[in-house]
Parts: structure tokens; C-alpha cells; sequence
């Protein structure tokens, strides 16, 4: 229902942090720094496809509130337990598979 917002958020504090230090992320010796591009894109397109998928699945509409939850009482709470459950763990992995994705090129690269 809601839980595709904290990858979202996710992916627009990762947009901002990339744009504000593009000269620092390209120079960088960190392999993770480096890799911020694919994580960008990971968040981004993830999200995109939770949107598709709950959209698809009836429950995002286009008029207010936007998340059917919202209309029914108490609907405010079940998003929240949602986002803590599912997207907070969903963004975690999110995060973690992006870290080892990166750490394992750098050793690539290195060993070639």
C-alpha cells in the first residue's frame, strides 16, 4: 500500500546527495562513493515498479486521498505500520545488495 515511500525517499536523498557532490563521487577512491550512480538507479526504478504494482492492484488511485487506506478509519496507522515494516526492511536490503554489488566490482577490477 504505502511501503514504496522510504525506497522513494530513499531515492530522491540519494539524487540530491549525487547532484550536490557530482566533482567529489567522480574522484573518489571509496568503491561505494563511486557506485552511488547504481544505487540511484536501483532505488529509482524499484519504486517505480512498487508504483506500478500498487496502482495496478487498486490501491493508489489518482483522486484524494491517493492511498485507499487513507478512506477507511484508522487508515493512517496502517500505512505507517506498513512503511515500518515492509519499506524500512525493503530499503535495507535495497541498500545492502548495493553495497556487496559494489565492493564485488571493486575486487573485480582490482584482481584483473
Amino acid at each position: 500500500m504505502s511501503c514504496f515511500l522510504v525506497p522513494l525517499t530513499e531515492a530522491i536523498a540519494t539524487s540530491t546527495y549525487r547532484q550536490l557532490n557530482k566533482n567529489s563521487i567522480e574522484n573518489s577512491t571509496s568503491s561505494l562513493k563511486r557506485n552511488i550512480p547504481a544505487l540511484e538507479k536501483m532505488l529509482w526504478g524499484g519504486s517505480l515498479m512498487l508504483v506500478v504494482d500498487h496502482a495496478i492492484n487498486g490501491e493508489l488511485s489518482l483522486q484524494f486521498p491517493f492511498f485507499t487506506a487513507l478512506s477507511a478509519e484508522g487508515g493512517f496507522q496502517i500505512m505507517l505500520r506498513e512503511m515500518l515494516t515492509v519499506g524500512v526492511p525493503m530499503a535495507l536490503v535495497l541498500t545492502a545488495a548495493w553495497a556487496i554489488y559494489a565492493l564485488v566490482k571493486e575486487r573485480k577490477i582490482t584482481s584483473c
